[in-house]
């Protein structure tokens, strides 16, 4: 059973997010929050698997809440929920550690696709398109002191591999698990071995966040 919070402002689309939900053998709300403090809250006494994340609400924003309810370790991945796909919104919540987007016209399905991928760890956005929001958004935004650093002091890559730092560099240039495999001459189990060691060696919660690291620590540029 995936336990889902879902923080918006709006009463009616919080409703029929639940509605949406609870019609699902595999789901259950297990709250509503109505600003982003609200979701910070619950979510540290609920333990949701995801959080459905609006953006724009009253007192805390959805990224703000985001960064503290990622910051925090716990198992809880949040899902924000945008008004367009290539907006700063979408690209400020991914910085923040959410594990994808959606729009906010999106299919039923696709919302809880979403919501079932996220919780199982996989990243609803695909990496192509984090890397076109990270081109988009990147000269516009303060840079984080923190990522001044050279790519070879970095402690996140210091246990990296040649070949697992060779592989992190194309995940941020989008390249899915099959591309990987074809055009690095390797077994996509193999890819997906690396891949899992990546993560758990860099601290990366999911895919979406291995590709803001290779820019973070300059493996890949902005076009």
């Amino acid at each position: 059973m995936t336990t889902v919070l879902i923080a918006d402002d709006q009463p009616l689309q919080r409703f029929g997010s639940r509605m949406l939900l609870e019609s699902q053998d595999d789901m259950t709300v297990v709250g509503e929050a109505a600003n982003g403090g609200e979701a910070v809250r619950m979510a540290a006494e609920l333990h949701p698997d995801v959080v459905l994340m609006d953006i724009r609400m009253p007192g805390l924003d959805g990224i703000e809440a985001t960064r503290r309810i990622t910051a925090a370790g716990d198992r809880t991945r949040i899902l924000i929920v945008t008004t367009f796909d290539l907006d700063e919104y979408a690209y400020a919540g991914l910085r923040a550690g959410a594990s994808g987007f959606l729009v906010k016209d999106a299919q039923p399905e696709e919302l809880l696709a979403g919501i079932r991928a996220v919780a199982t760890g996989d990243a609803v956005v695909a990496p192509s398109l984090t890397r076109r929001l990270l081109d988009a958004y990147v000269h516009h935004l303060p840079t984080d002191p923190s990522t001044e650093k050279q790519t070879d002091e970095d402690p996140r890559l210091a246990t990296l591999t040649d070949r697992e730092r060779e592989i992190l560099t194309v995940i941020g240039q989008g390249w899915t698990n099959t591309e990987i495999a074809s055009r690095l001459h390797l077994a996509e189990s193999t890819v997906k071995t690396h891949v899992g060691r990546i993560l758990a060696k860099t601290g990366s919660r999911d895919r979406i966040q291995a590709v803001i690291l290779a820019y973070d620590t300059r493996l890949v540029e902005p076009s």
